[in-house]
């Protein structure tokens, strides 16, 4: 762990305690109140649920410390994406996204954005700055892509964007601000889904956008008023909670992932890997220029469907499920959704077992496709 990083991690774990009072409680607490006691003039105060709640705000709080840079806080990864589109664009302009990112972004895109006037215009990852940028709005950086695992220089993408008049948005989901730092890079705003690695556990839903662009942060914050898309006290509540042990838990995936994605490269069953991690990986050099650690999703490729499928399932200690992120390592066959990956393709997730029995565990399921 870097000096940075080691003191955003202490610095989350004790941000609510450097201001509490005596008697104050430790935990957060959980605030559900729809109404709040405003006699008089608002001046400012908290009125309504839809707009002020104490949970969101320590929440808020917590992930502005990891992104160093206000945050707004949604009820999924999809209201976060979203939110920040709603917030960049106008009927007449263009955007830009990934052919190969997240399925349900190209959706929104093509389906609702596009009636609405906006041109959309997409690209593969690796070929994300061929082309150049000129004449683009917005363009909406997904890398590592999800589900390929495909790279793009992020730095290189927002320097070019911004000398052609746009914006550049990152999801930054499958790395987390321990793994990478889109705004340090010259992203203009992060989106994220929470649900995934900060939340941990496979029990909430949320997400958040991240911008020092204050006219963008007070767009976005007017969008989540206007649309009514709040998180829930409570899922804020298990957030907060996530987060404080999200450095440690992310460690030990990633460390966990590199060891893993080393023993299953050599595999006879395995027709081909990507993990960042992995130096004879096309994105290795990338990586190390700018990630921080090469994060813990692996992907790879079986020799067919019925192979991936029967991976999966005599697998102890993998849950077939489609998120990724959580404490249980989880895999899925994401041809199943009409990904543009092989039938045979499985994204794999690391989760926090000890790597000894997991790896054995995998190694066990893989031999027995021979």
């Amino acid at each position: 762990m870097d000096k940075h990083t080691g003191k955003m991690a202490a610095d989350l774990l004790h941000l609510r305690g450097q201001g509490l009072s005596k008697g104050d409680p430790v935990a957060l607490p959980l605030v559900s109140s729809s109404m709040f006691h405003l006699p008089g003039d608002p001046d400012g105060a908290a009125a309504y649920g839809r707009v002020d709640n104490p949970t969101w705000e320590a929440v808020e709080h917590s992930l502005s410390v990891l992104e160093t840079a206000p945050c707004v806080a949604f009820p999924s990864g999809m209201a976060a994406i979203s939110a920040a589109l709603f917030a960049t664009l106008t009927a007449g302009q263009t955007l830009l996204i990934p052919s190969d990112g997240y399925y349900v972004t190209r959706q929104l895109s093509s389906r609702f954005l596009s009636r609405l006037g906006v041109r959309v215009i997409e690209r593969p990852t690796r070929e994300f700055a061929d082309g150049g940028f000129d004449g683009i709005d917005v363009v909406l950086v997904e890398s590592p892509s999800n589900p390929g695992l495909d790279l793009c220089d992020i730095k290189a993408i927002a320097g070019a964007v911004r000398a052609a008049g746009g914006k550049t948005i990152v999801d930054n989901t499958t790395m987390t601000p321990f793994g990478q730092r889109p705004l340090d890079l010259g992203a203009d705003v992060v989106v994220a889904s929470d649900t995934k690695a900060p939340g941990g556990h496979s029990d909430l839903l949320m997400g958040h956008v991240a911008t020092r662009d204050a006219t963008i942060h007070e767009a976005v914050l007017d969008w989540r008023k206007m649309s009514g898309a709040i998180p829930s006290p409570h899922a804020a509540w298990l957030l907060h909670r996530g987060l404080e042990t999200l450095e440690l838990r992310f460690d030990r995936m990633c460390r966990s992932a590199q060891s893993i994605a080393e023993r299953l490269a050599d595999h006879p069953s395995v027709a081909a890997i990507r993990y960042p991690g992995l130096t004879r990986d096309p994105s290795h050099r990338l990586a190390g220029q700018q990630m921080t650690r090469f994060g813990f999703l692996i992907g790879v490729t079986l020799a067919d469907r019925d192979s991936a499928e029967r991976f999966i399932a005599n697998c102890h200690y993998l849950r077939p499920a489609t998120s990724f992120g959580g404490l249980h390592s989880s895999a899925e066959r994401r041809a199943r959704w009409g990904d543009m990956v092989a039938d045979g393709y499985v994204r794999l997730s690391i989760g926090c077992e000890p790597v000894d029995a997991l790896l054995e565990d995998l190694m066990t399921s893989l031999d027995a496709l021979r």
